[in-house]
């Protein structure tokens, strides 16, 4: 016997969303003292890169409520590019310190220096993506 049709104008069952997970939905874990940094952040490995065989290293989602920070810190061969989706906060990058506000997209080169606090009244939210290494490369 085939199921039943629904009702024309019926709402249709949500899909089953097998590979879809929800950062919303408990995925957000706390760091305290990224890289150095003041407070505790919240952030999620979205994409750990680990064994895929493509040269991006991670992407992560990360929470720096204010007067939290992410330390001013160097990676090895490979750029990590900030993108700035919410919120506004001070950027330090080679030694320069900047404002950076929703929209902005900081890449940080390789063997650079930079850090990200938030200095104001409300959640900098951001996405983390490393590639590399990069073999000299930059």
């Amino acid at each position: 016997m085939s199921p039943a049709l629904p009702e024309p104008g019926a709402p249709r069952p949500e899909p089953v969303r097998t590979r879809v997970t929800n950062l919303y939905e408990g995925l957000l874990r706390d760091v305290t003292g990224d890289h150095g940094g003041t407070g505790t952040i919240r952030a999620h490995r979205a994409y750990p890169g680990a064994g895929a065989g493509a040269p991006v290293a991670f992407i992560d989602l990360v929470v720096l409520p204010p007067g939290t920070s992410i330390g001013p810190h160097q990676h090895a061969d490979d750029e990590e590019t900030y993108v700035i989706l919410s919120g506004r906060g001070r950027m330090t990058l080679d030694g320069e310190e900047f404002t950076v506000r929703a929209g902005d997209v900081v890449p940080n080169r390789p063997h650079g220096e930079h850090g990200l606090a938030n200095d104001g009244d409300e959640d900098i939210t951001l996405l983390v993506f490393e590639v590399g290494p990069l073999g000299g490369a930059g």
